[in-house]
């Protein structure tokens, strides 16, 4: 195997697939990079085993070939690399990986592909498409919703629902919710219901990019997300997802209308005064506004006001204000409708009609 490129083009490829790795295997091969010098690219390839990350450099390659080589020490080597000069990658005998560039020479000690795990193929399977930018939006205003309870570890992901019409996301923690959907017109068959987890969908939002679709191919139980340039695969969490449906209330007629950026600086000044102990802020609505406030008896209080479009009747509620900023910070939209019945359910911010954001409410000390 033998080819030759630039710094910047290999370290991409790297970085685009060194993540998958678990540095904690038990497995040394499970710590290697899969270099393919195929006919007219080079591929590398990670995995940990419950995720797969898939990278294409555009390289045509001298000789073709294949070889993994361990990721953190092939990594580093590169990035001490100079800038402006050819690096030459080869492979001749004894798994000896030959890396020269200018006056610097390393040879790193690789293990034969025939011992890294087989990525499973999904190419023959059901597939949709969606706008790579759509997805990432999507995932973004759900994931930071996911539980990080391992118990729990059905919610140790986001859900994906694909109905003929749709494609819905949700993910919860048992305390907020966020579902998101996108209208689509898909045939019967592509019905389903997959939860892809947290590992998954971290890696998916670095590759997603602005630009292209991404198609997604379903197995029985795998999941593969083809970007172009790079590709993951996935296992899915096995079990049930819990009826999320009738968490969701019902819309309020009475909403407050109220601008999230200022909302958003008003929870995060009052959580200041917040301790491990004492979590709730107090949330009162009134005629045209917002009091957002805590009051800790060993640390003093805070309170900020902020304008509204509220005619309502006046209400205190309690929350957490990590589950209010997780909101305020993914959504994009500037004016937004918050819904509160009362102090003992559940409030509701929706965007339009395909984001809902479900959070309980806690109990004022």
């Amino acid at each position: 195997m033998k080819f030759n490129t630039t710094k910047d083009i290999l370290l991409k490829g790297i970085q685009s697939v060194q993540t998958a790795i678990n540095t904690k295997s038990s497995l040394p091969i499970l710590s290697n990079i899969l270099i393919e010098a195929k006919d007219e690219n080079i591929i590398m390839t990670t995995t940990d085993l419950d995720i797969g990350i898939v990278s294409k450099i555009p390289v045509k390659p001298a000789i073709t070939g294949a070889i993994t080589v361990p990721a953190k020490k092939f990594s580093d080597i590169i990035k001490e690399l100079p800038d402006n000069e050819s690096i030459s990658i080869s492979v001749k005998k004894n798994n000896v990986v030959n890396i020269d560039c200018g006056k610097n020479t390393f040879k790193v000690m690789g293990l034969p592909r025939e011992e890294f795990p087989q990525l499973p193929e999904l190419k023959d399977k059901d597939s949709i498409n969606l706008p790579q930018k759509k997805l990432k939006t999507m995932l973004k205003m759900t994931s930071f919703a996911i539980s990080r309870d391992e118990t729990r570890y059905v919610l140790n992901g986001v859900l994906f629902v694909v109905k003929p019409s749709f494609i819905r996301l949700v993910a919860t923690d048992g305390r907020r919710l966020a579902s998101i959907e996108e209208k689509m017109q898909l045939p019967k068959s592509m019905e389903r219901k997959f939860i892809v987890p947290t590992k998954a969908v971290n890696e998916l939002d670095k590759i997603l990019g602005e630009d292209g679709e991404v198609k997604i191919f379903f197995g029985d139980n795998q999941v593969f997300f083809d970007a172009g340039q790079t590709r993951l695969v996935s296992r899915l969490i096995e079990g049930e997802f819990p009826n999320y449906e009738q968490v969701i209330p019902k819309e309020a007629k009475e909403k407050i209308v109220v601008s999230r950026s200022a909302l958003l600086s008003a929870v995060k000044r009052v959580a200041l005064f917040t301790n491990p102990d004492s979590m709730a802020i107090k949330v009162e609505l009134g005629k045209d506004k917002i009091i957002a406030s805590k009051n800790s008896p060993y640390l003093g209080e805070a309170r900020v006001e902020v304008d509204a479009d509220y005619k309502g009747k006046e209400l205190s509620v309690g929350f957490n204000p990590d589950y209010l900023a997780d909101l305020l910070k993914n959504v994009d939209q500037e004016m937004i409708n918050f819904e509160l019945v009362d102090a003992e359910k559940p409030g509701a911010v929706r965007v339009g009609s395909e984001y809902v954001y479900v959070v309980l409410p806690m109990q004022l000390g």
